[in-house]
């Protein structure tokens, strides 16, 4: 994985095999769309984040504040100088959901385990049941670093100044033909189809069948070659509620190296909704 712009980011489940009983400085994270999964078996060493309980803020539609964070953190025995391996079910998308987290709220070292929950299963590697407890963390609350997240009004400001955005979401959400994924509960948008000018790159593209990122070469013909983006651009990109662009995100910032690219975690659950603002439907117009 020396291939990729930050490949200290990306580990294998060799390396968290070899690594996991390292406790006093590594605490494994499972973060997953289905949260039941994790009780039915989980890496040994690895606590749970649940990505709307835990990190969500329980009234307002933003996340927990930075003291909150650091409760949550010093709760699951996470310090300032730990490093935070997450892992999770989906391709990763909740992990990459909760690394993109962890790096709004400034965590240093945090990684992703490539291959997600279901490479660990695939070997055969163990899981067990129990929840295990470590002596409580010491965390620092930090400000948010709000350059890796957008909000309704600066993707607005991008679309008047013709700024990169990229929809991440199935071909039939994009269109406008669905308005939400197929099996997956309706959000509250009221309209289908996506931001004006938007390419649409779909998460998937970057995974391969096991689950795993594909090669630097690889991912750059698909966003470099074939999308004609660079590593300058100011990019935002977004789904339905930011997870699954979360994943775009950690590929072209960590995987690719661009240098200026934002969640748009509000994503088209906001902008479906939002009274006067743009939309368009069917295929690209380019």
């Amino acid at each position: 994985m020396a291939e990729y712009a930050h490949p200290e980011v990306l580990v294998d489940v060799e390396w968290v095999l070899e690594h996991r009983k390292e406790v006093d400085r590594i605490r494994i994270v499972e973060s997953d769309e289905d949260v039941l999964l994790y009780d039915m078996g989980h890496i040994p060493e690895a606590v749970k984040v649940d990505w709307q309980t835990d990190l969500q803020h329980p009234v307002i539609r933003d996340y927990i504040d930075k003291e909150a964070f650091a409760r949550l953190c010093e709760e699951r025995g996470i310090s300032d100088d730990t490093t935070v391996v997450f892992y999770g079910d989906k391709n990763n998308w909740w992990a990459c959901y909760a690394f993109w987290a962890f790096k709004m709220y400034r965590h240093a070292d945090c990684r992703i385990m490539n291959g997600g929950r279901q490479k660990w299963l695939n070997q055969n590697l163990p899981v067990e049941k129990a929840v295990p407890q470590y002596p409580r963390g010491r965390y620092r609350p930090r400000d948010r670093d709000l350059s890796i997240r957008a909000f309704r009004d600066q993707v607005l400001e991008h679309l008047e100044r013709g700024g990169k955005l990229i929809d991440v979401r199935t071909k039939g959400e994009y269109t406008g033909e669905l308005l939400h994924m197929p099996d997956y509960p309706q959000e509250g948008a009221l309209r289908g189809g996506h931001i004006p000018g938007a390419l649409h790159i779909p998460w998937q593209v970057a995974i391969r069948d096991d689950g795993t990122f594909k090669s630097r070469e690889e991912l750059e013909e698909i966003y470099i070659g074939q999308h004609g983006l660079s590593p300058d651009d100011d990019i935002i990109v977004y789904c339905r509620i930011g997870e699954r662009s979360s994943l775009t995100w950690f590929v072209l910032t960590y995987l690719l190296g661009f240098k200026r690219v934002r969640n748009y975690d509000g994503s088209w659950t906001e902008w479906g909704n939002l009274v006067g603002v743009p939309i368009e439907k069917g295929e690209a117009s380019s």
